[in-house]
């Protein structure tokens, strides 16, 4: 089965062999540097989904023999979807990871979307797709509970 490639098998710089950001005397925020650093991130973790899809095609197409036995058939179906379905997400933080380098280009990564604040190194550094800071991202799912509870 595919590595996880979330932070729950430890930090993402841990992963990829990245230090965290070392912050100097008086440097303002989301200067070149650490724009450099966060692209390094970013990129290293879209290429590790990237390879980790393109495993999942292979593996797909090489272990996709009709099994004579219903049980293993089934048992190759289930994983299959299983792998599946984990691509699906990794698909969709792909796109968050491509509009996170877009915006490293565009001057605007770092700042939240909805107030305009710093979001932080800290939290970049967990979350390098993080798009608001960590009060509005709790704001949000306050407001998310709120909404689902009153239907």
């Amino acid at each position: 089965m595919a590595k996880k490639t979330d932070i729950h098998n430890g930090s993402l710089l841990e992963q990829f062999g990245m230090k965290p950001y070392k912050l100097r005397a008086k440097e303002s925020y989301m200067t070149k540097r650490q724009l450099t650093h966060f692209r390094k991130l970013l990129n290293a973790w879209k290429d590790q989904l990237e390879k980790e899809a393109e495993k999942t095609v292979n593996h797909m197409q090489n272990d996709s023999n009709s099994l004579a036995d219903p049980n293993d058939r089934a048992t190759q179906e289930s994983e299959f979807g299983l792998e599946l379905r984990t691509r699906d997400r990794e698909r969709k933080l792909l796109r968050k990871i491509q509009i996170s380098l877009a915006k490293i280009e565009e001057g605007t990564y770092g700042f939240c979307e909805e107030t305009g604040e710093e979001i932080g190194l800290q939290r970049l550094e967990a979350r390098p797709v993080a798009n608001l800071t960590l009060e509005a991202q709790e704001r949000r799912e306050i407001t998310e509970k709120q909404f689902k509870d009153n239907r």
